[in-house]
């Protein structure tokens, strides 16, 4: 599922305030079917989980090998965002959390049929956990003291990010040129995800070459 963390009451509150993770999915979905389903005023639990993975950890024997990633697990109580106002709102903010900007430059407000079609979900977060795996090898002392190991295999990380392609046009667009706010936010957005990935690595140089 689409989702976005957000506050409809407070839209300018930052990452370390308090925030509602809000939802996007169809009408007829069985999630939505079964929060739609629940008690008013309890809401559905649920947990939302999410990762990302930031590299490939090659080490000296399969059993160390590993990943570089951020991964995060969240719990709460789920219910369907029935005021216009809010819906409208949360679903602008998921959409330029796919792309920045995207909404305003595209046919908006949704018609009557797309806005019945469509369900957002605000879930109240009670609860929640994150956990990051960075940093290079880690062998175990038998293995890298063991010169006959280290001498003939290699090791290290293998950043992995998402890259952005170029965009294809579809045939039903007039619009012959890129718009800018697209082209502007692939290459951000590269360059960001190419950044966290090597710098997630963080090799720590020996000695004799730090400067």
């Amino acid at each position: 599922m689409i989702g976005q963390m957000g506050s409809f009451e407070y839209p300018s509150a930052s990452i370390d305030e308090p925030l509602d993770c809000y939802l996007h999915g169809y009408v007829s979905s069985r999630i939505m079917n079964l929060a739609r389903n629940c008690p008013e005023g309890q809401g559905l639990p649920i947990c939302v989980a999410t990762s990302k993975v930031d590299g490939l950890i090659l080490s000296l024997t399969p059993n160390s090998h590993s990943y570089n990633y951020r991964s995060a697990i969240l719990h709460g109580y789920a219910s369907l965002v029935t005021d216009e106002e809010e819906k409208l709102w949360a679903m602008k903010l998921i959409t330029n959390s796919v792309l920045e900007d995207r909404w305003d430059h595209s046919r908006v407000p949704p018609d009557r049929a797309e806005m019945q079609s469509t369900v957002i979900l605000k879930v109240k977060i009670v609860g929640g956990s994150g956990k990051i795996r960075d940093g290079g090898v880690s062998d175990e002392r038998k293995d890298s003291d063991n010169e006959q190991v280290t001498k003939t295999v290699w090791t290290g990380v293998i950043p992995v990010w998402e890259t952005l392609g170029a965009p294809i046009p579809s045939g039903d667009s007039q619009v012959a040129a890129i718009p800018e706010y697209i082209s502007s936010f692939i290459a951000q957005k590269n360059s960001q995800n190419q950044a966290l990935a090597e710098g997630a690595v963080k090799v720590q140089l020996p000695p004799e070459e730090q400067h």
